[in-house]
């Protein structure tokens, strides 16, 4: 697609003067509009190829040679949640052999007249057909015991990054707070050696209060857990290293406390563990 447009934008930008020059040799107005519209369309050919390049190379995670796929996906099928205002995110990954546990839980308000969901983007390095995912939500504000589980819908394609809706017991009124978590379970995501997990933000908002992601690892653990932020350009930068907090023989938990986060941003946790 930007080779199409480059070779348009060249076409037309060689045209466009040319056509201008002869209508106004020739006098004639309408030759010349035209020039001054080839040469106009080139110009925002040229701005549009440059923007969707930009994209692409935004949307380009590597880290260590190693294609932060999900992060890539998500990254180019990003979603803004624009009506709700989030005060506090809490992300709990068990990672238990090659599956993946996911548990988020986001408080906060509506901030619009009447919403009826909340939108989630469930992200992995494999493709888990949505059918598969073992994943339930509960709306925490008005069923406080978990008595009733909310079955998410997916929205859009189906992929390493899915976008899924979870819709709330009741619709959100103006500024009535909310409680929600979701939960999913993911089956043969990992494999032994390099690993990673994503934890995305993606609110209109200035940043986020609070955001707690807590690593749980099962069985195989881990040798060394590092995180990485991506910045505005899709650049991602070593923010630290992590130690357990919390360790055993079968089992550590890792966990990365975050205040005052950029409301649209991603973490990007990657770890290492051994063979058997």
């Amino acid at each position: 697609m930007s080779n199409l447009l480059s070779i348009l934008a060249v076409a037309t930008a060689l045209l466009g003067p040319v056509t201008s020059i002869i209508g106004l040799i020739q006098s004639r107005g309408w030759m010349a509009g035209i020039g001054a519209f080839l040469v106009c369309a080139s110009i925002l050919a040229v701005l549009y190829a440059r923007q969707q390049r930009l994209r692409i190379v935004s949307a380009s995670i590597e880290i260590g040679g190693i294609s932060i796929d999900a992060v890539n996906a998500a990254n180019l099928r990003r979603r803004v949640n624009r009506s709700l205002t989030v005060q506090t995110a809490e992300h709990t990954a068990t990672i238990d052999g090659v599956d993946l546990e996911m548990t988020w839980r986001y408080t906060g308000y509506c901030r619009v007249v009447r919403e009826t969901a909340m939108e989630f983007s469930v992200d992995s390095g494999a493709t888990i057909p949505f059918t598969r995912l073992d994943c339930f939500a509960y709306d925490l504000k008005g069923d406080p015991e978990k008595r009733h589980k909310i079955q998410p819908l997916l929205i859009g394609p189906d992929g390493i990054s899915k976008k899924i809706a979870v819709p709330f017991l009741q619709p959100l009124q103006a500024n009535q707070p909310f409680d929600v978590m979701l939960r999913c379970r993911l089956p043969a995501t990992y494999t032994t050696g390099t690993g990673y997990y994503v934890s995305t933000l993606s609110f209109d908002l200035g940043t986020v209060v609070m955001c707690t992601v807590q690593l749980i690892f099962l069985r195989q653990l881990p040798d060394w857990v590092r995180v990485y932020e991506c910045d505005s350009a899709g650049q991602p930068r070593l923010l630290k290293n992590l130690r357990p907090v919390r360790e055993d023989g079968n089992w550590s938990e890792y966990q990365d406390i975050g205040d005052n986060l950029p409301a649209q941003s991603a973490r990007i946790y990657v770890f290492h563990r051994p063979g058997a």
